[in-house]
């Protein structure tokens, strides 16, 4: 049952269910293989324990809260969140064909929902860039930590940092109108490229000891598949499939398939199209 379609993320919460989550529950196994290596990264920097209580805020189709119930075990235990109701119907179907009963899932908006005020960590893998007021969002996250606790997420750099989304976005452009710029920090993949904004905020809601370590990692797209389904993997998840479905003309899909294939050419390897991406990984404490 999807969440009211009301309160500060009342667009986020419609997006991700009736157009995001479904195509991404769709092409979920690649999404986890393309971005996989960089979320346990941020894992490894987490200081994660055995025992320790972890809230994954964003999780999505669930990789990153099974993964975390796996470093956790024994005796610890992740409570996965995210405002998609389909996502989170694939991550508790994962749990189970894994038999992972430490990890459970809540469909619930980080921003405005109550915790228990007693997790050792946050954590979230590209999840915490959608809050329409991410001061106030992550103030009410810092209460879900008992005193001492650690935060730890990934999120992107900005775009010109990530050429594996401008460059089949600048070939869709030469097919479709540019989508409209959103304002800086608005929410979206790149809502946390600047660190003095991400630092500005989680100083505001309490956190301390922030730290930004810059990551550079060539990413398999769309996991390892070839070029071919690298391109509808693209068309249908991130920047040019947004781009693409805002243009609402079907008769250029053809047209922006061709010019993002010949784009995505000089990247393509035996393991698949390998082009280089640009984050944070993201730590602080309570």
């Amino acid at each position: 049952m999807p969440l009211p379609l009301e309160g500060p993320n009342a667009e986020q919460i419609t997006y991700w269910n009736q157009q995001a989550g479904p195509t991404w529950v769709a092409v979920q196994s690649m999404i986890d293989r393309q971005i996989r290596p960089l979320g346990r990264l941020a894992m490894d920097r987490a200081e994660l324990h055995a025992g320790n209580r972890v809230l994954d805020v964003g999780c999505g189709c669930g990789d990153t809260t099974l993964e975390l119930a796996k470093r956790v075990a024994p005796g610890g235990e992740v409570l996965g969140v995210d405002i998609s109701a389909p996502m989170l119907t694939r991550a508790a179907q994962q749990a189970k064909a894994a038999g992972i009963t430490t990890a459970r899932f809540e469909l619930t908006d980080a921003q405005t929902s109550e915790f228990a005020g007693d997790f050792d960590l946050l954590f979230s893998r590209f999840g915490v860039m959608f809050f329409a007021d991410p001061a106030a969002a992550f103030t009410n996250l810092h209460s879900a930590l008992h005193a001492g606790g650690r935060l730890a997420f990934v999120c992107w750099q900005s775009a010109m940092e990530n050429p594996w989304m401008t460059v089949p976005m600048a070939a869709a452009l030469q097919h479709i109108p540019p989508p409209p710029m959103p304002a800086p920090g608005a929410p979206g993949p790149f809502a946390f490229a600047d660190p003095d904004h991400v630092r500005g905020v989680l100083s505001t809601a309490g956190f301390t000891d922030v730290a930004l370590e810059p990551v550079r990692m060539a990413l398999t797209i769309g996991g390892d598949g070839d070029l071919d389904s690298t391109v509808d993997f693209l068309l249908k998840m991130g920047p040019t499939a947004r781009a693409l479905r805002e243009a609402d003309d079907p008769e250029l899909l053809p047209l922006v398939a061709a010019s993002v294939r010949e784009a995505l050419v000089p990247f393509q390897t035996d393991s698949g199209v390998r082009m280089d991406s640009a984050s944070w990984i993201v730590t602080a404490r309570a």
